[in-house]
């Protein structure tokens, strides 16, 4: 009995790994940079990565126990990811908790507001958001985020169609940008 819940984590291995590498690949579209504003920066991509993770994570909400437990293992792969590209980037072991608290409280605040817009279907909303969390310091010269809101509205709306055997096998895709359904 205690050895099969190790079973259980290694299956979901293969799952997580297979499901997270197309999120990031996702997030790291060139159109989001070229076309919809997002800087190509290591905060841009770190907006990008927590649009797609998001998204994603909004999806599986619903899911089964199963798909919940692949979900929290997918977050905890971006947190995994984001530390370790915080110490390539240079920053001492002393200074990583305190830039990883800040980040992970700069995603729940977003996943809250960037909810509350979708869940309103509210684009107007949703870009105001993204414009002040995509460039906070900018007051002019901005560029317009419209179509990165209206790409998360139409990516929400097909991650929730999405049949939960995607979700469960680990091979939920998120539509691409520029494209049509």
């Amino acid at each position: 009995m205690f050895f099969g819940l190790f079973g259980k984590k290694n299956q979901n291995r293969a799952i997580v790994d297979r499901q997270y590498a197309t999120l990031t690949a996702m997030a790291r579209e060139p159109y989001f940079y070229t076309d919809l504003g997002v800087p190509d920066t290591v905060m841009g991509r770190f907006e990008m990565l927590s649009i797609v993770m998001i998204l994603f994570f909004r999806r599986t909400r619903t899911s089964p126990r199963s798909g919940q437990e692949i979900a929290q293992e997918i977050v905890d792969a971006f947190f995994q990811d984001i530390d370790h590209s915080i110490r390539e980037l240079g920053i001492g072991d002393q200074g990583v908790p305190k830039r990883m608290k800040k980040l992970a409280g700069m995603f729940y605040g977003r996943l809250e507001t960037y909810a509350t817009a979708l869940d309103a279907k509210d684009e107007v909303a949703l870009a105001e958001a993204l414009r002040r969390n995509i460039y906070p310091e900018k007051q002019e010269g901005i560029p317009a985020v419209d179509g990165l809101a209206r790409w998360m509205t139409e990516a929400d709306a097909d991650l929730a169609a999405l049949d939960e055997d995607n979700i469960s096998r680990g091979v939920a895709q998120l539509r691409k940008p520029g494209s049509e359904a």
